[in-house]
């Protein structure tokens, strides 16, 4: 009975330790933690090294043999050769390499389940997709930047030999080079906010190569008066003007270099902000 009285009289006790030793949690989670969380995501998974590693490798291998085989045939080149574009050609192939870690930024969580847990620490959903697109695009801007200088440093010391070569202090030169950066930043983007809207990993790469490289195809077997027209607005006819040194004439049918990436920007925004619409009205 004595036992019995002592247990009773010290659970209050013992409730009003816990309470003290665990207060509630006080405030509301921001974007800071939510980035510091997203960071720690993409940092954590061994595919996004070996993707980006992929990524700066294909771009600089393809940009050396163009470059050298634009020295090699170096009196076949015409008057409108642009020698930062011959070696930054990589960027053809490097937009599909992003575009493939865009979509798994998004639809990895939804194909493990995680996006459950995500949103259980940060039921705001605008917060955890402005994170998520913050911490992707900053990883592939940086990338770009290694990829693009890289590419370019070694495509000019390739054409070097015969005299064909550009530097940074050329007019736009600069500009193309980080400009190439820029270009697999939004593709990637791009393919996130396909990423966000499909849900699945496979059919938002479909999706991505389909409209950066695909229709780029279809669209050069359309009747010539109809591809002045239409190629201009294309994903990557668009965007690849800002990584282009030439001043486009007016029988190319393009854009200016900053307008065509607004354009291609565009594309990438309209597909971010229908997935964050769609993130929020369906559940996870």
């Amino acid at each position: 009975m004595a036992t019995t009285s002592t247990a009773t009289a010290t659970a209050p006790a013992v409730r009003a330790m816990g309470s003290a030793a665990l207060p509630p949690a006080a405030g509301r989670a921001g974007l800071a933690g939510t980035l510091r969380s997203e960071f720690t995501k993409i940092r954590s998974v061994r595919s996004t090294y070996w993707t980006l590693l992929a990524l700066i490798v294909v771009m600089v291998g393809i940009g050396a043999l163009a470059s050298w085989g634009a020295a090699t045939h170096s009196r076949q080149l015409g008057p409108d050769f642009d020698p930062t574009q011959q070696s930054l050609i990589g960027l053809v192939v490097g937009q599909l390499i992003i575009s493939v870690l865009g979509a798994l930024a998004i639809t990895s969580e939804y194909s493990t389940g995680m996006v459950h847990t995500t949103l259980t620490a940060m039921p705001r959903r605008g917060v955890v997709l402005t994170a998520k697109a913050v911490v992707f695009g900053t990883v592939a801007l940086v990338t770009g930047l290694v990829a693009s200088f890289a590419s370019f440093f070694l495509g000019q010391a390739l054409m070097s030999g015969k005299h064909i070569e550009a530097s940074l202090g050329q007019p736009h030169v600069l500009r193309a080079v980080i400009g190439g950066a820029l270009f697999l930043t939004v593709c990637g983007l791009l393919a996130f906010g396909l990423g966000l809207i499909l849900r699945h990993t496979a059919a938002a790469i479909s999706a991505a190569v389909g409209l950066l490289f695909v229709l780029f195809i279809m669209v050069n077997l359309l009747p010539q008066s109809w591809q002045d027209d239409v190629s201009k607005w294309m994903p990557f006819t668009a965007g690849s003007q800002i990584w282009r040194v030439g001043a486009a004439s007016a029988r190319d049918h393009v854009f200016a270099p900053w307008t065509g990436f607004g354009i291609f920007a565009g594309y990438a925004a309209i597909a971010i902000i229908g997935g964050l619409i769609l993130f929020r009205r369906r559940d996870a």
